[in-house]
């Protein structure tokens, strides 16, 4: 929730303060939604409307890294994604009592926007999530997981719907699953030469995540564990949001894509991703109720570690 410090009183007379349309706003607990940096919590505020139904704000940069277009004139769909990720942890550890040492595991995430309503506009895009937890699971007696479903919109106006399904463990729990893996331990492979930025729609080299392989349609993976938004913190593991964003760059680099741009993704996480494992993108072009689609798939070895249906429209 929002938090005001109070000033320390001085001999200096201050100046009155002035009024504050909407009131004061900060951003929730960076430890909340599972970010160390202040500047990626992306949320600001919670309430609850009734039993498993809540809103939820947050406030969108007019310039990112990774959110933003290169040219700064539209919010990236896997901002929606990343907002809406936020959303489920801070309401796992406010609503439901999750403990903030339980660590959290993205089944399945599906967003579709409405790039119209997706402009950067003169101040920071103020969006409100409405969330519904559709079903939550249980065991031993205590929450372990849950999906549900959310509508964003600005200034009224529907922008995104998304559905989340994630579990969470136990940090003693988590660490049998992984078998002693943690990030102190398991390094990632050496980063090879990514494509040309421009290729990919990205205005660094440094966050291009795919190098070409011996097929047009095949790329690996880049893992670069010192990205300062995919990595915000160590991991023992390839995140979430580093495999949508490969799905999005696969799009681009496509060839034939026409000038497609991705609008929605629906993805399906079967297992982890290893750092220390190569792992390769695949994409074919198929179709969707909208039109085109491109099923993009990551594979390490021989198992699929996730597969995300990508619907586009033209630019």
């Amino acid at each position: 929730m929002s938090h005001l410090r109070q000033l320390a009183t001085t001999t200096t007379p201050l100046a009155k303060a002035p009024t504050v349309p909407g009131g004061l706003t900060a951003t929730v607990p960076r430890q909340l939604v599972h970010r160390a940096s202040v500047a990626e919590t992306f949320l600001t505020d919670w309430a609850a409307i009734d039993a498993d139904r809540f809103t939820v704000t947050a406030q969108w940069p007019r310039a990112h890294q990774l959110h933003v277009s290169p040219d700064r004139s539209a919010h990236e769909p896997l901002l929606v994604a990343e907002t809406v990720r936020q959303a489920g942890s801070l309401l796992a550890h406010t609503a439901y009592d999750v403990p903030l040492g339980h660590q959290f595991v993205l089944r399945e995430l599906r967003v579709t926007t409405r790039p119209e309503h997706l402009a950067v506009g003169a101040v920071p895009a103020e969006p409100v999530l409405h969330v519904t937890v559709t079903d939550l699971d249980h065991r031993g007696g205590r929450p372990a997981g849950f999906r549900y479903d959310t509508d964003v919109r600005i200034g009224g106006e529907l922008v995104a719907t998304a559905s989340i399904a994630a579990i969470w463990t136990s940090e003693p729990v988590y660490r049998r699953l992984r078998g002693g893996r943690t990030a102190a331990t398991v390094s990632a492979l050496p980063v090879p030469p990514g494509l040309p930025p421009a290729v990919v729609d990205r205005a660094l080299p440094a966050d291009v995540v795919l190098a070409r392989s011996d097929r047009p349609d095949r790329w690996q993976l880049r893992v670069d564990t010192a990205h300062a938004v995919f990595f915000d913190h160590p991991l023992d593991h390839i995140p979430g949001m580093l495999l949508l964003e490969a799905a999005r760059q696969a799009v681009r680099a496509l060839p034939g894509n026409g000038g497609r741009t991705p609008v929605s993704f629906r993805a399906v996480f079967h297992q982890y991703a290893e750092l220390d494992r190569p792992t390769w993108i695949e994409a074919t072009e198929t179709a969707d109720a909208s039109g085109t689609a491109v099923q993009v798939v990551g594979r390490q070895e021989e198992s699929a570690v996730f597969e995300c249906e990508v619907g586009t429209e033209e630019r």
